[in-house]
């Protein structure tokens, strides 16, 4: 079997590809390096540095290639970023997607696996949320997933695509060789990390008045190896399917922090700053569907060990990926 895997020079992309490396797997990574890593492409994947908005160079691509599947992880993240320039999530997370679907269409490739986010609920009435939840995204950056799993749908109905959806929850942690690494750092565990070694003076705390049992917001938080292994489970699905993925569990900020404190031996002080409008109070997945239907379950994901494992990854990267190539594959050779 060989996957396209799209974005696979990213956080979950690059874990993804490991595991998929791991399990015999044939992988082409394709990805723009915009905010990607050449230092975390496996060595054992084929690499092409190409963006999606190259509609011809993406169909030369699979013609050259001829994947089986695809895994899409390429997308803009950044919440706030998409409230200042929507157009940008728009294009890169919807529009250029159509260019690998109409690759996928003219090569006869039926299966995508698509990277897709809790932010299409938007603030959820029911807790936890289910995946017939009604999807109402409150920023351009859910709302372009949504709009590209919408796409997917007539893709299906029109072209006999298969889209396996995966709605992700927090992706957390890190594989030995390959973790977070963001110019612009929005997620809490890195930042926390950060603190530990010394590179951040404090964590933000947005928000200590949530109705939650210590005021701060809660968030489901699954292990990215984790999350590499329900790709790998999806794709048995023969039939369109949609699942969240998480643990059904939620921490707090602060429980973060303490559990972080444990671990690095650090004192992590924190300030609080007003909550951010619209960050609902908790975000945590019904997990059933999955569990059900995919015998998925996450083996790896106990808050204790998702930040064991960015620590240790954190403290052998203490400044992220090396952009030169011969000090990449001397970072490589040190964690094999």
């Amino acid at each position: 079997m060989k996957i396209l895997v799209t974005g696979g020079a990213g956080y979950v992309g690059s874990v993804c590809v490991e595991f998929l490396l791991e399990a015999g797997i044939s992988v082409v990574v394709v990805d723009n390096l915009s905010e990607g890593h050449r230092a975390a492409v496996d060595e054992r994947a084929t690499f092409h540095r190409l963006d999606l908005s190259d509609r011809e160079g993406i169909l030369a691509l699979f013609r050259a290639e001829r994947p089986d599947s695809v895994i899409h992880f390429a997308a803009n993240a950044l919440v706030a970023e998409s409230m200042r320039d929507p157009s940008a999530y728009f294009r890169n997370n919807a529009f250029y997607g159509i260019h690998l679907l109409d690759a996928m269409v003219a090569t006869g490739v039926r299966k995508i696996v698509f990277s897709s986010t809790c932010a299409v609920y938007g603030l959820p009435l029911k807790i936890p949320i289910e995946e017939r939840g009604e999807a109402k995204p409150i920023n351009p950056y859910g709302e372009s997933k949504l709009c590209f799993e919408r796409i997917l749908r007539w893709y299906a109905e029109i072209h006999g695509i298969v889209p396996l959806i995966l709605r992700y929850f927090n992706a957390a942690g890190a594989s030995d060789r390959y973790g977070e690494d963001h110019e612009q750092e929005t997620h809490l565990i890195p930042n926390v990390l950060r603190v530990a070694l010394g590179k951040r003076r404090t964590v933000e705390v947005y928000g200590d008045g949530f109705a939650t049992p210590d005021g701060t917001a809660i968030r489901d938080y699954v292990h990215v190896r984790d999350l590499a292994a329900a790709h790998l489970a999806v794709l048995r699905r023969e039939q369109p399917s949609l699942y969240n993925v998480g643990t059904g569990e939620g921490w707090s900020v602060l429980q973060v922090v303490e559990m972080a404190r444990k671990i690095t031996g650090a004192p992590i002080p924190y300030d609080v700053r007003p909550a951010r409008p619209g960050d609902p109070p908790r975000l945590v997945a019904n997990v059933h569907k999955i569990h059900q239907e995919l015998s998925w379950k996450p083996e790896r994901s106990r808050l204790s060990e998702i930040i064991e494992s960015a620590w240790r990854w954190h403290r052998a990267h203490p400044d992220g990926y090396p952009e030169d190539p011969a000090e990449a594959e001397r970072q490589r050779g040190r964690a094999t």
